[in-house]
C-alpha cells in the first residue's frame, strides 16, 4: 500500500519555496484564464470542447525555460490538477490563486515520481537540498512517488513523500463494532468507550479572548494549529490502540459532512470522525494486517441486539435522541443506546462478510 510521509522543512528554505509557489500560482491562473476564454468561445459556438489537462500543458510547455522558476513536470502537474479540480467541482472555471495579501493562497509545489531523492536526512529537488526535521525515517530503499511541497496557515513548509510499503500479513482473530458519537468518540461492542477530549471546546474561551483583544492573526492561527495537532495526536493514539487489539474493526457509516450542516456542527467537527475512520482504515492494513469495514448503521440504535426485533419501546430517531437507555419489551433486556448500536453494527458487518464469502 502507499502512504505519505510528511516532514517539516527548516525555515531557511522558505524563500526558495515561496518563489516556486508564486510560479505555481502563475501557471494556475494562466490555466484559469485559458479556461474562461474557452468557455466564451464554446458559448458563442466557436469551440466544440473545453481544454483538458494535457491541452493546458501543451500551452505551458517551454515557459519554464523562459524565466519561470519551476520544474517542467511541476508545471505539468499543476495543469492536470487544475483540470481534475475543475471537473470534480463541476464548475466552468475556478478561483484565482493569490500570491500576496491577507487572503493569499497557501503555498503548493508539486513534483513527479523520481524528481526528489532522500540523502543523509534531507531531500534534494532541482539540485537544491532541503533540510527537514526527520522525526521518523523513510523505509529502507524507498522510492518517493509523485508528491508535493505544501505550506500550512502559519507559513511553515512541509514535504509530502508518497512511498510504497509492505502491509502486515497476519492479524489477530478478534473483532469489534464501533458506534461513533458526540458524548464519547467511540462506544465499543464489548462495552468499552473512548472519550472525546473536546480540544476546540476547551480552547474556545482562550480563542475568543484573543480575537476580542484584536491580537495579531498569527496568534489566532497558532491556537487553531494547536487544537488541530492535539486532536490529531489523540486520534492517532486511539486508532493505534484499537488496531493492535482487534483484527476486524467494523464502523458505522455516519456522515460527518451531513451532520456538519446541523446545529451539532461544532461538536461533530471537534470529534474528528472522518480522520478517525481514515486512520483506522490504513492502520488496520499497515500495522495490524486486518480489516476496517464501514457498514450501514440504519436502525442499529433501535434494534434489540439480543433478540433482533424492532420493539415498540425502542427510541425512535431524532425525536428520542435524548433517551440513552431503554428496555426491550420483547425480551426484557436493558440496553445502553450506544453499546446496543455498536453490537448491531458488529452483527451487520459480520453478516456482510458471510454473505460475500457465500457468493464468491
Amino acid at each position: 500500500m502507499r502512504i505519505t510521509y510528511r516532514y517539516r522543512i527548516k525555515d531557511k528554505h522558505a524563500s526558495r519555496l515561496e518563489a516556486q509557489a508564486r510560479a505555481v500560482n502563475f501557471v494556475w491562473n494562466f490555466c484559469n484564464q485559458v479556461q474562461r476564454e474557452a468557455c466564451d468561445r464554446y458559448r458563442s459556438g466557436r469551440a466544440t470542447r473545453w481544454p483538458t489537462g494535457y491541452d493546458l500543458w501543451k500551452l505551458v510547455a517551454g515557459a519554464t525555460k523562459e524565466g519561470l522558476d519551476l520544474h517542467s513536470h511541476s508545471a505539468m502537474r499543476v495543469c492536470i490538477q487544475y483540470y481534475e479540480s475543475r471537473r470534480r467541482c463541476r464548475k466552468p472555471w475556478l478561483e484565482w490563486r493569490k500570491s500576496y495579501g491577507a487572503r493569499r493562497s497557501l503555498g503548493w509545489v508539486p513534483f513527479n515520481t523520481g524528481h526528489v531523492t532522500h540523502r543523509d536526512g534531507g531531500f534534494v529537488f532541482r539540485g537544491e537540498r532541503y533540510n527537514v526535521w526527520l522525526h521518523r525515517p523513510l523505509p529502507e530503499n524507498a522510492k518517493i512517488g509523485a508528491g508535493s511541497f505544501s505550506q500550512d496557515s502559519r507559513g511553515r513548509w512541509y514535504i509530502n513523500c508518497p512511498v510504497d510499503v509492505a502491509e502486515a500479513t497476519e492479524a489477530k482473530n478478534t473483532r469489534i463494532g464501533i458506534d461513533l458519537g458526540l458524548k464519547t468518540l467511540a462506544t465499543l461492542s464489548d462495552g468499552g468507550e473512548i472519550g472525546i477530549p473536546q480540544f476546540y471546546r476547551k480552547s474556545e474561551m482562550r480563542l475568543a479572548v484573543t480575537q476580542r483583544a484584536r491580537k495579531t492573526p498569527k496568534r489566532v492561527r497558532n491556537i487553531h494549529a494547536k487544537i488541530t495537532n492535539r486532536r490529531k495526536d489523540f486520534l492517532h493514539k486511539a486508532s493505534a490502540n484499537l488496531v493492535k487489539e482487534y483484527g476486524l474493526i467494523i464502523v458505522g457509516d455516519v456522515s460527518p459532512s451531513k451532520l456538519a450542516k446541523t446545529r451539532m456542527a461544532k461538536s461533530v467537527l471537534d470529534a474528528g470522525w472522518s480522520g478517525f475512520k481514515h486512520m483506522l482504515s490504513w492502520k488496520s492494513r499497515l500495522r495490524g494486517g486486518g480489516m476496517c469495514l464501514e457498514v450501514n448503521e440504519a436502525y442499529t440504535s433501535q434494534l434489540c441486539s439480543e433478540c433482533g426485533c424492532l420493539p415498540a419501546s425502542r427510541p425512535k430517531g431524532i425525536a428520542d435522541i435524548g433517551i440513552r437507555e431503554w428496555t426491550c419489551n420483547e425480551c426484557g433486556t436493558v440496553h445502553n443506546r450506544d453499546a446496543n448500536a455498536a453490537k448491531n453494527i458488529l452483527r451487520v458487518g459480520l453478516d456482510a462478510l458471510a454473505e460475500g464469502a457465500l457468493h464468491v
